[in-house]
């Protein structure tokens, strides 16, 4: 890609030269993101913390959220909302031992709202923890050895890996890699075990350091993943900062090295807009933890710290572009790339059902509807998943698409595993369309205060929906994703989906197509403000022209454009032409 700032896109994205938004001085002030928190957590009168402390405390891996479908009913009772908090587990990799899942599924069932979110990040989430519960919570995930450091907040969150490290040797050192990745990034500040784990108040507090990251750490939010061609399962290219296993005689050599990935962006904002990593080169392995510094540190000396819409990583690269990126990583950490090495991906899909790996162990995946672990008529996953731990002799991973590998399964265990899931009617994968196994689906209501619309509550029952004129045109088990969010905020990877539903207000979405199969091109708004109705009215005949004209091999992403019912979102910036 050329130097951007020849388009003049540098007043486009931010100068980041004016004065410093207010969360910055407050994240400065805040002595290493302690704030008032501690007082905050101790005010009985409400349910809720101080704004500023609502800011802070995501460092520490917990947002403040209200049930927004109670919001009537308290409003004309002269209630104040129902807030609560959503924690969100930090878990590199997604592996957790069936010890942790047993302790996560009772926290659950006791403080939260029975049901574990598996998110896109690989992390677990827990929603409509009530603030006397808060710490409780915490401090009894902390003892399973699992933390909730930096799941959220302006740092590096949760490092994402090809989900399974058990598959083969490759995918054990990767997941080793982002393991490493995380540990060097986790920040240094004592505050959250001082807070919420009951820990001494360090003497001379103020004097305490963050030798990466700084008094205000980063300009905004920062997400990174592994990926291992030829299965793009983290959607790397989503990513602020990627790495693309390079593998040669079945032996990790290095990585691509990727920068510039992010899916958010604002309704009626063209200065903000999701974006592709791009592919800055290839480095030997071993200099891994050197090129991550050097991103991040690029990232926070020339990050906009006056405009937060515009703070992420992809806007820094393109206001100053890839001649100055590459000057300033050698600069800081004498980094100097190669040239990209050749990759191919062929899915962003997870493997379902049984597969066995190298060392002769057994791995299931376990395909979960929109992440959400709960028990709903006919259908009890949760359970399934409680009883399978109590006998399981692996771990479990959670996969960037929401879904669960049961991995390490002995012989033994395998047809005991088969009957506890056929027992509580967990869905085998294989009898469901392709658009369900490549749906995803952010929370959205009633819990996320960004929300426009439902996601999670609603995908499901529009996919059946769309399932009917996929068997009508033989499209049953043909490769499509499909993602829906309640806003533009972009949890849920929307805009690197084929189909995409955008929520804009309660029952009605914006609809994108065209992106590529394997996470390497965006899609673009096709229509906007659409019900349901109107929803299938479109895909309906695209869906009867794609199964009738398509090409050999063609997906449907590449369909639409070649057919010119879209164009080609060729980077960022043209997202909205």
């Amino acid at each position: 890609m050329s130097n951007l700032n020849d388009k003049n896109y540098k007043s486009l994205a931010g100068n980041g030269e004016g004065k410093l938004s207010s969360f910055e001085v407050l994240k400065e002030s805040s002595n290493f993101l302690r704030g008032t928190i501690s007082e905050s957590l101790k005010n009985p009168i409400t349910g809720s913390i101080s704004e500023d402390d609502q800011l802070l405390i995501k460092f520490h891996g917990t947002y403040q959220q209200q049930n927004r479908d109670l919001d009537d009913e308290r409003r004309k009772q002269k209630l104040e909302p129902l807030y609560s908090f959503l924690i969100r587990v930090r878990v590199p990799g997604g592996v957790t031992t069936a010890q942790q899942w047993i302790v996560l599924d009772t926290l659950a069932d006791k403080y939260a709202d029975k049901t574990l979110k598996l998110t896109t990040r690989q992390a677990f989430q827990f929603h409509g923890v009530l603030k006397r519960n808060l710490k409780t919570t915490m401090q009894q995930i902390n003892q399973t050895l699992l933390d909730t450091i930096a799941a959220c907040g302006d740092v590096t969150r949760n490092v994402m890996s090809s989900a399974n490290p058990y598959e083969s040797a490759v995918h054990a050192e990767v997941a080793q890699d982002a393991k490493r990745v995380s540990d060097h990034f986790t920040p240094k500040s004592n505050a959250y075990h001082e807070i919420f784990l009951n820990g001494e108040l360090i003497a001379g507090g103020e004097k305490e350091d963050e030798p990466i990251y700084g008094r205000t750490y980063l300009p905004r939010k920062f997400k990174t993943a592994f990926a291992i061609p030829e299965r793009n399962d983290t959607d790397v290219l989503s990513n602020d900062m990627g790495f693309i296993a390079i593998v040669e005689d079945g032996k990790l050599k290095g990585y691509n090295l990727t920068v510039g990935g992010g899916m958010a962006y604002t309704f009626g904002n063209r200065a903000t807009y999701p974006r592709v990593a791009d592919i800055m080169g290839y480095f030997p392995k071993e200099q891994l933890l050197d090129v991550a510094e050097a991103v991040i540190l690029f990232q926070k000396e020339h990050g906009n710290r006056s405009e937060r819409k515009n703070a992420r990583l992809k806007y820094t690269i393109d206001r100053w572009g890839h001649e100055f990126f590459h000057a300033e990583i050698a600069r800081t950490k004498g980094v100097k790339l190669e040239s990209p090495r050749l990759f191919t991906f062929k899915t962003l899909g997870d493997k379902y059902g049984w597969s066995q790996g190298e060392d002769g162990l057994w791995h299931y995946g376990v395909f979960i509807e929109g992440g959400k672990v709960g028990d709903r008529s006919g259908y009890g996953a949760k359970a399934a998943l409680r009883e399978i731990s109590e006998i399981h002799d692996g771990v479990f991973i959670l996969t960037g698409n929401q879904n669960i590998v049961i991995a390490n399964v002995s012989e033994r265990n395998k047809p005991l595993i088969d009957a506890i899931l056929k027992k509580h009617n967990v869905l085998d994968a294989k009898d469901i369309s392709a658009l369900r196994r490549n749906s995803i689906a952010c929370a959205a209501l009633p819990h996320c205060g960004l929300a426009f619309a439902e996601a999670e509550r609603y995908l499901p029952s529009f996919i059946d929906r769309v399932d009917e004129a996929l068997k009508e045109n033989g499209l049953f088990q043909d490769e499509i994703t499909i993602r829906m969010t309640g806003c533009a905020n972009g949890c849920g990877r929307p805009f690197l989906a084929e189909i995409a539903m955008v929520g804009r207000a309660p029952g009605l979405y914006n609809l994108y197509l065209g992106a590529g199969f394997t996470g390497q091109r965006l899609n673009k708004l096709y229509k906007e403000m659409l019900t349901e109705a109107q929803l299938l009215d479109e895909l309906r005949p695209l869906l009867a022209d794609y199964a009738q004209t398509r090409q050999k091999n063609e997906h449907f992403g590449d369909f639409v454009i070649r057919k010119g019912y879209i164009k080609a979102t060729t980077h960022g910036i043209n997202f909205h032409e």
